[in-house]
């Protein structure tokens, strides 16, 4: 089965489902699904961060510092959080990701997703999928701050990297 062909809950403004549809034509048609967002930090407190491949449905060739994805129909947020964070870096026996908070995505051209925000620690080593993961590194927080001017980035993942930085400075 594609990427494309992969069956999402579709769900309204409060997050309740509502119809299940493809991936490929939620994204066609612009209907609300569920997305995670996982920040990976390796030992030393440094971020995971990716180019995604050319062949990817959604932003491809941009950067992104999270790993993640839609979540499928009838599979929780947590259990997408720790399948897409494994599939991402190509471990397994990861911890389970930890629940920050949730919010509504939206870019007002018809591309809108519930976005739950995790973190994981990733000590073990990482192998990421290639069908996924174009270029990786682990990256101190500061030289990610720099890139942010820099490199082109998923939108959506800017928009949670944002929100994660006002959430951590309000705790």
């Amino acid at each position: 089965m594609s990427a494309a062909d992969e069956i999402l809950d579709i769900v309204d403004e409060h997050d309740n489902v509502v119809a299940q549809s493809p991936r490929g034509a939620a994204y066609a048609e612009g209907l609300r699904h569920r997305c995670v967002f996982v920040q990976a930090r390796d030992a030393e407190g440094r971020l995971f961060v990716h180019r995604r491949t050319s062949t990817k449905l959604v932003f491809p060739s941009l950067h992104d510092m999270f790993v993640g994805g839609v979540v499928g129909a009838g599979e929780s947020y947590d259990d997408a959080a720790l399948r897409e964070a494994e599939e991402e870096l190509g471990v397994s026996g990861l911890p389970r990701p930890e629940f920050l908070f949730k919010f509504l995505y939206d870019d007002g051209a018809g591309r809108t997703w519930w976005s739950a925000v995790y973190e994981v620690r990733c000590e073990l080593p990482v192998s990421p999928q290639v069908e996924e993961v174009a270029w990786h590194a682990f990256l101190p927080e500061d030289e990610v701050e720099l890139r942010l001017r820099d490199w082109e980035w998923v939108p959506d993942g800017l928009a949670a990297y944002e929100r994660l930085k006002a959430y951590r400075s309000m705790g």
